[in-house]
């Protein structure tokens, strides 16, 4: 809150952000790029504590962050080109969205813990509480929310 007294701005201490926390970083494929992507929404997940005095448990932190190696891994392997992540944020979710240059979309596999692979999918649908995907201009975007969990 702000308050105004004889024309002067007397910050209270207690100001909310308004907009959402939003960050985006841009991957070629190159090996690393999987765990740079951690590393970013890791960093993200600190940067939401802080400014959105945001309270994540352990639990949600990497519940968050394996949804992001779970999409940034499916884009990895199944466009040719690079990949976008970008994360949006605030006290009570996380947005996570993935943009790549294939145009074909994922699918979800029935369940069948003896089948090798293919799990990942299956894994954001556990997680998330919204699992989204579409086509853009360029390829398709998969996009997940996870619920922020104190």
């Amino acid at each position: 809150m702000t308050e105004y007294l004889g024309g002067a701005v007397i910050p209270t201490g207690f100001d909310v952000p308004v907009e959402p926390l939003r960050r985006a970083a841009h991957y070629t494929g190159e090996p690393g790029c999987i765990a740079e992507a951690r590393a970013f929404a890791a960093q993200f997940l600190q940067q939401l504590r802080k400014e959105w005095c945001a309270a994540i448990d352990s639990r949600t932190d990497g519940e968050l962050l394996l949804v992001v190696s779970e999409l940034v891994t499916n884009a990895d392997q199944h466009s040719t080109g690079p990949y976008i992540l970008e994360l949006e944020g605030t006290d009570s979710a996380v947005m996570v969205a993935v943009y790549d240059s294939s145009s074909a979309l994922p699918r979800r596999f029935p369940k069948n813990p003896e089948r090798v692979g293919r799990h990942g999918l299956e894994i954001v649908h556990a997680v998330a509480s919204e699992v989204t995907v579409q086509r853009v201009p360029v390829g398709k975007c998969v996009c997940a929310r996870v619920e922020l969990k104190p």
